[in-house]
């Protein structure tokens, strides 16, 4: 585990500025996108999102050379967001300076030590200054198993009192490997992490367009972030059973991923109902279906349906819930966090109207943010995981 520290946080003015580049060269675009996100004094912190064709050494080259010694997190996408729209291939750099104090940390080689690696990087709390208000923003590597031991481990040692937020990297389907920056380091099997505190409030917006189909399911045998049995029968027959899903999709495996993308699964939390994912790795042999994580022995699943409009007006929600969170203060600017999954049931015209709908809630707020392998949003009780939402991070 690296830690970086920034300079401590000041009483000055908060920023946060966004800068992108589509150039072709790594180097290039990341240091063009840094250098139009330095906008301001004093920056504290850099957040940046390249799709995945960006070759991450030169990546990082660049971003150095344009802003050395500033700490940066960053990791690779399935698109990228900013008030320009979702787009393939740029680089996004979010600068946050002025009055926040920041510290970061990059944990290596995650797999089978998930939990662990999440305690390590919550460390890295304590290294900011006593200001009221924080948050940590974590980055992990979207092809680990069980992204939800992650989030326990940083709970475990944080507790109820900083809420989580963050997304699992992408590689554009290509499902082959994943890439986290943190320095001058690249990793790609790690999670990066930073604490950003501040004397403004923070709040954190999670909704999504899915809506019970059915009657609930209660998971009778789980493991290895797969669900064997629901109801007692093999998983899969129970969620296409509750769905009334067409014959062919039980049988075929690519029916049945293209059917299940905009069906997720639902799981009951005190919160209300988090999504998950079904389509990266379906199961006709074994007739068990993923969850992103593992889901404990009786917990409450439901199958879930939606469609463009009600997945755009959720994205426009989740902005709306966080900006309102502030009791009235303007923010400096927004994170904004969509699923990958849900690019794919959108299109490319439903993502371009999902992106006005976000534009539309922010008006001249700026705001950046990446389509993620899952996202991360924990504001009460240990579960934070999800998937086919949008987690917006409003920073007052």
């Amino acid at each position: 585990m690296t830690v970086e520290t920034g300079p401590a946080g000041g009483g000055g003015g908060r920023w946060m500025a966004v800068g992108t580049s589509v150039a072709a060269d790594s180097f290039d675009a990341g240091r063009a996108a840094t250098l139009a996100a330095l906008t301001g004094a004093e920056p504290k912190l850099l957040l940046v999102f390249a799709g995945i064709g960006h070759d991450p050494r030169r990546l990082v080259d660049g971003i150095r050379d344009a802003a050395p010694g500033v700490p940066m997190i960053g990791c690779s996408t399935h698109g990228e967001i900013d008030a320009g729209g979702p787009r393939d291939g740029s680089v996004v750099v979010t600068a946050l300076g002025g009055g926040f104090s920041v510290s970061t940390t990059a944990v290596a080689e995650i797999s089978g030590r998930q939990r662990e690696a999440g305690a390590e990087a919550a460390r890295c709390v304590a290294a900011v200054d006593e200001l009221p208000h924080r948050v940590l923003v974590l980055l992990t590597d979207g092809l680990a198993r069980d992204q939800e031991s992650v989030i326990r481990g940083a709970y475990g040692l944080l507790g109820a009192g900083v809420p989580l937020f963050g997304g699992a990297a992408g590689d554009g389907w290509r499902m082959s490997g994943t890439f986290q920056l943190h320095g001058d380091d690249v990793h790609s099997n790690g999670v990066v992490a930073a604490c950003i505190a501040s004397a403004a409030p923070i709040a954190i917006g999670i909704d999504h367009g899915w809506r019970p189909a059915g009657e609930p399911m209660v998971v009778t045998q789980s493991g290895d972030g797969r669900v064997q049995e629901l109801d007692d029968a093999p998983a899969l027959d129970t969620y296409l059973d509750r769905l009334g899903a067409p014959a062919d999709v039980y049988q075929d495996e690519t029916a049945l991923r293209h059917y299940v993308l905009s069906r997720p699964l639902g799981v009951q939390r005190r919160s209300g109902i988090e999504v998950r994912n079904l389509s990266t790795a379906v199961d006709v042999d074994g007739r068990t279906i993923g969850g992103g994580g593992d889901l404990s022995l009786g917990a409450l699943t439901f199958a879930m349906e939606g469609d463009e409009e009600s997945v755009v007006t959720a994205s426009a929600r989740a902005c709306r819930s966080a900006i309102e969170q502030l009791d009235g203060r303007t923010p400096v600017g927004l994170l904004t966090l969509s699923c990958a999954a849900c690019r794919a049931v959108l299109g490319d015209a439903g993502v371009v109207k999902e992106g006005e709908r976000i534009a539309e809630q922010a008006g001249d707020i700026p705001f950046a943010g990446f389509y993620t392998y899952g996202e991360i949003a924990r504001t009460r009780g240990i579960n934070g995981f999800h998937n086919q939402t949008m987690v917006v991070l409003a920073f007052g």
